[in-house]
């Protein structure tokens, strides 16, 4: 072989070899799902709350739609972040779906100093679910019977002025903080391990109203022992349709307070995948047994694109910035 042989075969070599560690550099596809497995929606509450419940609700019914086998997980811990964190985590296939409430995406940006998660790029907006409208209550001994009656109770009876709550940092606590400040009279927040003990010192007038769920208060309500003073948003509960809003009322600062669940997939899942999620989820919504189902929960159903998901978290997020920005309120854990 000539020397000219040699060296045009070891260069036709080098230039193969190049190219074999230049197709393995790149970036390889996603594997795609298989269509048999089955879809895991992860729920950041134990069994038994609305959460749970609406999870598997919207479990049954992807089964009845033909969507193959669905599990619900419980993965209760931090305010549904654990749930959240093994959902950012996951493979980004369609097959686990996080189910959550707007909070994690709206408020706790604003309110943690050690967050855990990105809110706007970990997950991506499948869809919306349900609303879920919020009250503010009080025993039916109590004196006022609305909102407005109760703000002129606080005035003349400011040291009496307490806010029962389940959860700090809530749509409920910032905005009845922002109302205190708004009318000038300063209602102190009680916090409680949960909604049924703090419903009971409703109840008996040991704190002079309460926030938490429609759906978590509806039986107390029903049974005489509750008075509703007001609802969040800018529309009368369907539940509820007797009870004015609290906007309606004159108070703006519940306007965001209905909170919402939506269905979220882990980043970098492919836009197809997404779209076929979102179909899923919103076709499993129009059956006309599921919203029913929810309705009892006290829940609305208020099925929208994940685009609609994406706009509400950012609109949300800014109406509560000022708020939280004034009560200076930070959460720690």
């Amino acid at each position: 072989m000539t020397h000219a042989s040699r060296r045009k075969l070891v260069l036709n070599t080098l230039a193969l070899s190049a190219c074999a560690v230049a197709v393995l550099a790149l970036p390889r596809p996603a594997a795609a799902a298989d269509p048999d497995a089955p879809m895991h929606i992860i729920v950041g509450y134990a069994p038994g709350g609305a959460a749970d419940s609406l999870a598997r609700i919207y479990a049954e019914q992807l089964r009845q739609d033909g969507h193959g086998t669905v599990i619900v997980e419980n993965r209760p811990g931090a305010s549904a972040r654990l749930a959240l964190d093994y959902v950012k985590r996951a493979k980004p296939d369609g097959k686990t779906v996080f189910i959550g409430p707007s909070p994690l995406f709206t408020i706790f940006p604003l309110t943690y100093k050690k967050l855990g998660y990105d809110a706007d790029k970990d997950l991506v907006p499948a869809a919306v679910l349900t609303d879920v409208p919020t009250a503010v209550a009080a025993g039916v001994q109590q004196p006022y019977k609305n909102m407005k009656e109760y703000v002129e109770w606080a005035r003349r009876n400011p040291n009496s002025a307490s806010l029962g709550l389940a959860t700090i940092g809530s749509a409920g606590h910032l905005g009845t903080v922002a109302l205190g400040k708004a009318v000038g009279v300063p209602i102190t927040p009680a916090a409680y391990r949960g909604a049924s003990p703090m419903l009971v010192d409703v109840i008996s007038g040991t704190v002079s109203i309460g926030w938490d769920a429609v759906a978590s208060m509806m039986s107390l309500y029903k049974g005489g022992k509750l008075q509703f003073l007001g609802v969040s948003g800018t529309r009368r509960a369907k539940a509820l349709p007797e009870v004015p809003t609290m906007k309606e009322q004159g108070f703006s600062q519940y306007e965001f307070a209905t909170s919402w669940y939506g269905a979220f997939l882990p980043a970098g899942t492919p836009p197809d995948v997404v779209a076929k999620v979102e179909k899923m989820f919103i076709a499993a919504s129009g059956n006309a047994s599921t919203a029913a189902k929810l309705e009892v929960l006290g829940l609305e159903v208020a099925a929208r694109p994940g685009q609609e998901a994406r706009h509400r978290i950012q609109v949300e997020r800014a109406a509560w910035k000022p708020i939280v920005e004034a009560t200076g309120f930070v959460a720690e854990d």
